[in-house]
């Protein structure tokens, strides 16, 4: 079931919140757990629901290890606990993860590297199963830690299972959001969460259907086209899937952050403008945060982290977001673009010990391009596919001007090398305009949608993000209506399309 569809807008989410805050009202606090349990398991069975016995088997398998590592620890067995429970859990994760993802793409590589002709199983890769792996070996490292207890089995199954998180994340640790589900006000309707629940999940709908799905028409065309493509259609293509991609997750972001907002829950934030950012560094601060956040406490600083040297850190840095990019994905594009992450931030703190500085704008451009030519690579179905799409933004296809761009030239004075607002508006392409105002929306227009929100720290906070705060009244009443309003009628004239972290 997607969040982009009518059955989850109209049917679902309205009877998971009525019948959640009914029963809490009714005092019956078990069964309104079991129901968003319940809903929650439902809503993953609506993609296959033979996969939801491997959810199930994960669940109870990881949540039996941790009582152990509970119970260990109480103990005072923590050697044991560590040495053993600990290590078994994460095997079991890692291996659940590695078959189902990750098994054609190994059988396949041995295949072609030793001649072999092994059968590939060619599994269906169940949804979500990156994610609440992480979160579950997460919590495992944590129990390890002795950071979390939960001794209450259906609560850990509505950690891992609530829906709005459920299917691409944000990655969640256990104490961001099951004490929120303990406070008894939180059982109980509360309009202000409503009313911001509802603007989040009205502004990623139309984040979505209005702006990312454009831009996924154009991207789709590039990627596929067998001809090489020149100059500015490689330029299209390429900024078109960056758009796409930031749109279409953070949609899905916003979409999540509200609908879990109905049930009074916050969920941790998941980006804050990543295309701001002036360095690969704040960029991978900006982007995707609760995935780096894992990379950073569950693999980087178990490697060793910036603790061992300089030779080491940088080893760190490339090996974390090589295997960052392999769990985008069982794919060498991914890989290699995981690794051109992981040597640009190697060279960015080689950079940095150096003393070296860039100007703003400069850094800025710098991360851009190369942000967006990483994309080029992790989009493409093949290495070719990339390469091709890169030699085209490079001039190496050759720079053909479109026919409005031939008649614009046409116009402009040699000497004077200008050329009126009005004929430039008039004679530049569709698609060129849509480039344009998304950029004008990711760098300049509009503030942070957590920001407006209130869910990032005000002490960060200017004077103009503090006008656009959120606030239950009739203006942005009428905003978040028109936004629902104008998504709905684009969502009904099309089939709801999936989101691109789905596949990941």
């Amino acid at each position: 079931m997607l969040f982009n569809s009518p059955a989850y807008i109209f049917l679902f989410l309205p009877a998971a919140v009525l019948l959640y805050f009914l029963l809490n009202r009714w005092r019956f606090g078990f069964a309104a757990s079991a129901w968003l349990v319940l809903a929650s398991l439902f809503f993953y069975g609506c993609w296959n629901p033979s996969h939801l016995p491997l959810l199930l088997l994960s669940i109870i398998v990881n949540f039996a290890l941790s009582t152990m590592l509970q119970q260990a620890g109480r103990a005072g067995k923590f050697g044991l606990a560590r040495q053993v429970i600990l290590p078994v859990g994460i095997c079991f994760n890692l291996s659940l993860l590695g078959y189902y993802k990750y098994a054609d793409f190994f059988l396949a590589n041995f295949n072609s590297l030793l001649g072999a002709a092994l059968p590939l199983p060619q599994l269906a890769l169940p949804v979500a199963i990156s994610f609440f792996t992480f979160q579950q070996i997460a919590y495992l490292v944590d129990c390890g830690r002795v950071r979390v207890q939960e001794c209450s089995f259906l609560n850990y199954c509505l950690f891992v299972t609530f829906f709005p998180r459920l299917v691409a994340g944000p990655i969640v640790h256990h104490q961001e959001m099951m004490p929120q589900f303990a406070r008894l006000r939180n059982r109980l309707p509360a309009p202000r969460n409503m009313a911001l629940g509802l603007f989040f999940f009205s502004l990623g709908l139309f984040k979505k259907v209005w702006i990312a799905d454009q831009f996924s028409v154009w991207a789709g065309t590039g990627f596929a086209a067998k001809t090489t493509l020149t100059f500015f259609d490689a330029w299209g293509t390429s900024l078109s899937y960056t758009f796409q991609l930031y749109f279409d997750f953070s949609g899905y972001s916003d979409m999540a952050i509200g609908s879990a907002l109905f049930f009074n829950i916050v969920l941790p934030v998941n980006f804050e403008s990543p295309y701001q950012a002036a360095s690969i560094q704040d960029f991978w601060r900006r982007w995707h945060i609760t995935l780096s956040r894992w990379l950073r406490d569950y693999l980087y600083i178990p490697l060793g982290g910036s603790r061992k040297g300089r030779f080491r850190t940088c080893l760190n840095l490339l090996l974390t977001f090589l295997l960052g990019g392999l769990w985008h994905g069982a794919g060498w594009t991914f890989v290699l673009w995981g690794g051109l992450h992981g040597a640009a931030l190697v060279v960015h703190r080689l950079w940095q010990e150096r003393g070296l500085r860039l100007p703003a704008v400069l850094g800025w451009l710098c991360t851009f391009l190369f942000v967006n030519a990483s994309w080029v690579i992790f989009r493409a179905a093949s290495l070719e596919e990339g390469l091709r799409v890169l030699k085209g933004m490079i001039g190496l296809n050759g720079i053909v001007f479109s026919a409005g761009m031939t008649q614009l030239l046409e116009q402009i004075s040699p000497l004077s090398g200008q050329l009126t607002a009005g004929t430039r508006t008039l004679l530049l392409p569709g698609e060129t305009r849509w480039h344009l105002l998304a950029f004008a929306a990711v760098l300049f227009l509009l503030p942070n949608s957590c920001r407006i929100g209130g869910l990032l720290p005000k002490k960060e906070e200017n004077a103009a993000q503090r006008l656009f705060r959120f606030r239950p009244n009739l203006c942005w009443a009428v905003l978040t209506g028109l936004l629902f309003s104008c998504a709905l009628y684009r969502m009904l004239r099309a089939a709801p399309s999936e989101f691109l972290y789905f596949n990941f």
